[in-house]
């Protein structure tokens, strides 16, 4: 495995940090499939409770070709942190080319006064290690 460096980036006193390692196992040069796991972390460093509601990733696959995903929660939760809590989980993306990179947001909810917020996901990096040497 390849891990890359971790990417931090802090909104409104939500800390949301990355990191991603390729797949070589899960991987296959012929069929042109990269698969890079990416493990998150979001802490609370706010004085507010917030619930993550949404996500949204730009997905950059190659030189050209860009995928917009959104949806509900992550990983089929909507982790409520309350402050000083963290929520950590692993996911993964899948290219059809040897380097690419994500990067987005979250939807917040932050509760005791009902404002709906984005939190900044940095931008990281997914590369074929193969390309590195």
């Amino acid at each position: 495995m390849y891990f890359y460096r971790m990417e931090i980036a802090v909104t409104n006193g939500i800390t949301v940090a990355v990191e991603s390692v390729f797949l070589p196992q899960h991987s296959n040069n012929r069929e042109q499939r990269y698969i890079h796991a990416y493990y998150i972390q979001i802490e609370n460093g706010s004085p507010y409770t917030v619930q993550l509601l949404r996500r949204h990733w730009y997905i950059y696959d190659g030189p050209a070709q860009v995928r917009e995903v959104e949806g509900e929660g992550v990983v089929g939760e909507q982790p409520v942190l309350a402050p000083g809590e963290n929520f950590e989980y692993r996911s993964y993306c899948d290219l059809s080319s040897e380097i690419g990179k994500m990067r987005g947001y979250y939807t917040m909810h932050r509760l005791e006064d009902d404002i709906l917020f984005e939190v900044e996901i940095p931008e990281f990096k997914m590369v074929d290690p193969s390309l590195l040497n």
